[in-house]
């Protein structure tokens, strides 16, 4: 990298909505045209005892059409009332509304009846359990007994993320712990598993920084490339009048550490002396499209955080010509696409070298064509041709040559 650097990107609150998603160990599921919400809350006119898993918790249930603006189906499945009337979907039983947290089984092998599963529980109920549904809505217990049990105090003492993995082909558990190498923490392990109910034993991440807890991880698939796991956890300070906000981390399939290349906030609390206090940054499990050329984070506060699709980092070069030269490479597909912007005195060209360094004949920099403007999908052109297929399998590197320039990201396909 030549007079280039990494920007991270901070999400921005739109206009809140008229009936937002509560997001209290929310998830938001894309279904289709629908997402499905999902998130804590308590019985009305329930006066026992606040603890973690206490008999008060239940989970209900949100749907969208436009992921905006949220509905609240009167299920009546549970009996039970929340802020939102009677769309409960769990009643608390072994303590499993306190952080219930599904997902879309992507596994091709999952029967219909579990099309949607979920993990729940916590330290006093023994560990977590299994959850599956056909629709999202109807849930039933795998088993009775836990499937994961505690390896330590403070354990699952959070909302604990789980997904099939594509390019594991296995099921992936990010789950709470409190043990890091700087001493007793709130952090994160991995746990894998084939069918669900059997995982293996747990894996530090070690994402933490000196007197740093992480709460949700909220570490999931991103939809574009299911092979790169985005996660974005709060940030909790104790010691700041247990202040939060909220980071950005990703991390790889298979991998057991996550990249913490910008260790500062991704989504600062902001001027509202609410969003100060204590716990009082959170946001859902999972980033989702909404619109073309956009994704959204939902926050706690009722605010949905948009950015640009891709756009969590970029490679920006300024007004001094930079560029970006990548490792070596080997791909398949026959055409490269990029998402970029630039500005109106910017541009971006794109040369495919070999192993060693050096252009390839036809896809040098004098070969490519300029590229200005701002587009999530942009096809690269080398004097009018953009074919690809004879360096497909090929070891190659990619230079890019940027002015006033953003690089979102990039990707070969047929």
């Amino acid at each position: 990298m030549e007079n280039v650097n990494f920007r991270l990107h901070e999400p921005r609150p739109g206009q809140r909505p008229k009936s937002p998603l509560p997001i209290v160990y929310g998830t938001i599921i894309k279904d289709g045209d629908l997402y499905r919400g999902y998130y804590r809350d308590v019985r009305k006119g329930y006066k026992g005892k606040q603890h973690d898993g206490h008999p008060g918790e239940i989970t209900c249930y949100a749907e969208s059409r436009d992921g905006h603006e949220w509905s609240f189906p009167q299920l009546n499945i549970i009996d039970a009332e929340g802020m939102h009337g009677r769309n409960a979907i769990w009643d608390g039983k072994h303590m499993c509304s306190h952080n219930f947290s599904p997902f879309l089984d992507a596994n091709p092998k999952a029967p219909t009846e579990q099309r949607f599963k979920a993990l729940a529980g916590v330290l006093a109920s023994g560990g977590l359990r299994a959850f599956s549904s056909p629709d999202g809505i109807r849930w039933k217990l795998l088993q009775d007994e836990v499937v994961m049990k505690p390896v330590g105090g403070y354990s699952f003492d959070s909302q604990n993320v789980s997904f099939w993995s594509v390019a594991e082909n296995q099921y992936v558990c990010y789950h709470r712990t409190f043990q890091t190498p700087h001493g007793k923490l709130r952090t994160v392990h991995r746990r894998t598993s084939k069918d669900f109910i059997n995982w293996t034993q747990p894996v530090a991440m070690n994402p933490n920084l000196p007197k740093e807890h992480l709460y949700t991880s909220q570490t999931h698939p991103y939809f574009r490339a299911p092979h790169i796991y985005v996660a974005t956890p709060t940030r909790f300070r104790p010691d700041r009048g247990s202040s939060t906000d909220i980071l950005f981390m990703s991390t790889r399939a298979g991998s057991t550490h996550y990249d913490r290349l910008f260790t500062e906030a991704f989504i600062r609390p902001g001027r509202d002396p609410k969003r100060w206090g204590n716990r009082s940054n959170y946001v859902g499990l999972n980033v989702v499209p909404t619109a073309p050329g956009e994704m959204s984070i939902y926050h706690k506060d009722g605010y949905r955080y948009t950015l640009r699709t891709d756009g969590f980092i970029s490679v920006r070069a300024g007004a001094t010509a930079g560029e970006l030269i990548t490792k070596p490479i080997r791909f398949s597909g026959s055409k490269l696409e990029i998402n970029y912007s630039t500005s109106a005195a910017g541009g971006l060209r794109v040369e495919i070298q070999n192993a060693n360094g050096q252009a390839i004949r036809g896809f040098g920099l004098g070969d490519a064509k300029e590229l200005v403007g701002d587009t999530i999908s942009q096809q690269v052109e080398w004097k009018h041709k953009s074919d690809l297929g004879k360096l497909a399998g090929k070891i190659v590197r990619l230079r890019f040559s940027m002015l006033e320039a953003d690089l979102y990201s990039f990707r070969f396909h047929n």
